[in-house]
């Protein structure tokens, strides 16, 4: 056998070779996950000027998430909430009710709907899986469209602080969160997120007495929660073995 022979046959087997080994490692990192969670959606505006835990409220949320590389996913979300918030909730310097919101006394309550896509930085890669710990942080930023729900209703001033209605807006979530691979397929997630809203009128007091409200500071809502995801797995092979399938015989 000559020596051309020889090498011809040697860069044949190790074509061969390497498409199984890229087949089965490089390119097996393509996933994507279906996944549900339930949390709490909070509100931040004129009825509730800071976040505050006892206005959180049960929500839920459906998503889907695609890896576009290992760092980066792409993740579309459904989330569903209710919204509370109450001026006697307000804790002023002195402890107490703060003096406008004893004097206003208004509360707003509602739900809302989001659609959302985000994008998803990825510290580790926690689907690699000869890692012993299988985890990794991340942050996300996106786009958002929301429907809100509400009514504000103000015991003591009543008239135009009295308003119930709807209103559809675009919102930017951000967070940070944590995932952590319980098997090859089921995830465990934990999310705190922010959404600023365009709006001023979550709870329709933005044009009411300036002495009253504050119509220079645009709402927030929240989303924190845990989750449950499925992984799905695919193996990405080069082009020239899909075409001609013997290659990986």
């Amino acid at each position: 056998m000559t020596y051309s022979a020889v090498y011809r046959t040697l860069l044949a087997c190790s074509l061969q070779a390497g498409s199984v080994f890229f087949c089965a490692t490089a390119f097996a990192q393509h996933t994507s996950e279906v996944g549900l969670g339930l949390g709490a959606t909070n509100y931040k505006g004129e009825v509730s000027p800071q976040y505050q835990f006892q206005n959180n409220r049960p929500a839920f949320t459906a998503f889907y998430r695609r890896d576009v590389s290992v760092p980066i996913t792409l993740r579309g979300a459904f989330t569903a909430g209710l919204l509370r918030a109450d001026d006697g909730n307000v804790t002023g310097v002195n402890g107490g009710v703060p003096p406008l919101q004893a004097y206003r006394q208004a509360n707003t309550k509602g739900n809302l709907l989001e659609a959302s896509v985000v994008v998803e930085y990825n510290f580790l890669d926690y689907h690699y899986r000869k890692d012993k710990l299988h985890f990794t942080p991340y942050l996300f930023a996106g786009l958002a469209g929301f429907r809100a729900s509400t009514t504000t209703v103000s015991t003591t001033l009543g008239g135009n602080y009295n308003q119930k209605g709807d209103f559809f807006g675009l919102a930017i979530p951000v967070g940070v969160g944590f995932k952590y691979a319980l098997s090859e397929f089921i995830n465990l997630g934990l999310e705190f997120g922010a959404r600023k809203a365009f709006t001023d009128q979550l709870d329709h007091l933005s044009e009411q007495d300036a002495l009253l409200v504050n119509s220079h500071d645009q709402d927030w809502y929240y989303y924190n929660g845990f989750s449950l995801s499925y992984t799905f797995y695919k193996i990405r092979c080069p082009d020239q073995y899909k075409k001609n399938k013997k290659l990986l015989q």
